[in-house]
C-alpha cells in the first residue's frame, strides 16, 4: 500500500494553466494528471471552477481568472464602503440630535 501523498498547495495561476490545458488545448484530465503528477479530483475541481468563471459565475473556491479575482476584490471593497456609509449615517444622525 502506498503512503498518502503530502498535501500540496497551488497558486491560482497554476490552476488556471492546468484548466486551460484541458479546456483550450483539449488535453484529457487523465493525461494532464499524469504529466503534472496531480490527482484527478483536484484537476476536475479546477476545470469546473474555470468553466463557471468563463460563464460569468463566481464558482466555488478561490477565483482562477484575473476577471473573477478583480470582481471578488471589488465586491469586498463595495461591502466595506457600504458599512462605512452606514456608520457615517448613524454618527451624523447622532450629532444632528445633539445639536438640537
Amino acid at each position: 500500500m502506498k503512503p498518502p501523498r503530502p498535501r500540496r498547495d497551488f497558486d491560482a495561476a497554476f490552476k488556471l494553466h492546468i484548466a486551460q490545458l484541458v479546456r483550450e488545448q483539449g488535453l484529457s484530465i487523465v493525461q494532464v494528471c499524469q504529466d503534472q503528477d496531480l490527482v484527478r479530483s483536484a484537476v476536475r475541481r479546477w476545470v469546473k471552477q474555470y468553466d463557471a468563471e468563463k460563464a460569468g459565475q463566481p464558482g466555488l473556491g478561490q477565483p482562477l481568472t484575473a476577471e473573477q479575482q478583480r470582481i471578488r476584490q471589488l465586491e469586498l471593497e463595495n461591502r466595506q464602503l457600504r458599512e462605512d456609509v452606514s456608520v457615517l449615517k448613524k454618527v451624523s444622525a447622532f450629532f444632528a440630535r445633539e445639536l438640537k
